[in-house]
């Protein structure tokens, strides 16, 4: 059996776009997951245009109630002028909150290619809420493309990819 449907399923939190349109991240549901890996890849872009991201779950697919997932007291971090695979991981450590300001650059993160990782535990989620989405600031007023993923890990039931109950669900 391939890793996706075994190990993962796959879903969108905001297809690539120009990240100085502030982005409301899609929703996940993490009742059919014990958790999930949220990537997000930036290009560079422009000084000041820093990148903000902000952790919500939900106590619906869409609707219901909205508040912030404030469990985010690490994140990870390769960034590059340019990256070309050569990176290590940075681990980030701050404050356990639901937002990451200016990630890991202080002040210079909209001048380097990112990719960050928030992993987020399904039993992190408080009493009711079963759903997370990340979204992302407006950024300045010049373009700089990102894009946001979700890896839903550690499947309660594993399938074939065609027959993965979806994401939202």
């Amino acid at each position: 059996m391939d890793a996706l449907g075994r190990l993962f399923d796959v879903s969108t939190g905001w297809s690539p776009v120009d990240a100085q349109t502030a982005q409301t991240g899609k929703r996940v549901s993490l009742k059919n997951a014990r958790g999930c890996t949220i990537v997000v890849i930036k290009a560079a872009g422009t000084a000041g245009d820093d990148h903000s991201y902000d952790l919500q779950q939900h106590t619906a697919s869409s609707g219901g109630t909205t508040a912030d997932l404030d469990i985010v007291s690490a994140y990870y971090l390769k960034q590059e002028t340019t990256l070309d695979g050569d990176e290590t991981w940075t681990k980030v450590t701050q404050t356990a909150a639901s937002e990451i300001t200016d990630a890991g650059a202080a002040g210079t993160s909209a001048e380097l290619e990112q990719i960050l990782v928030i992993e987020v535990d399904g039993a992190q989620l408080s009493d009711g809420y079963d759903y997370i989405s990340l979204n992302s600031g407006g950024e300045g007023s010049n373009a700089q493309l990102s894009t946001c993923i979700y890896l839903l890990r550690d499947l309660n039931v594993q399938r074939t990819p065609a027959n993965l109950v979806a994401p939202l669900s």
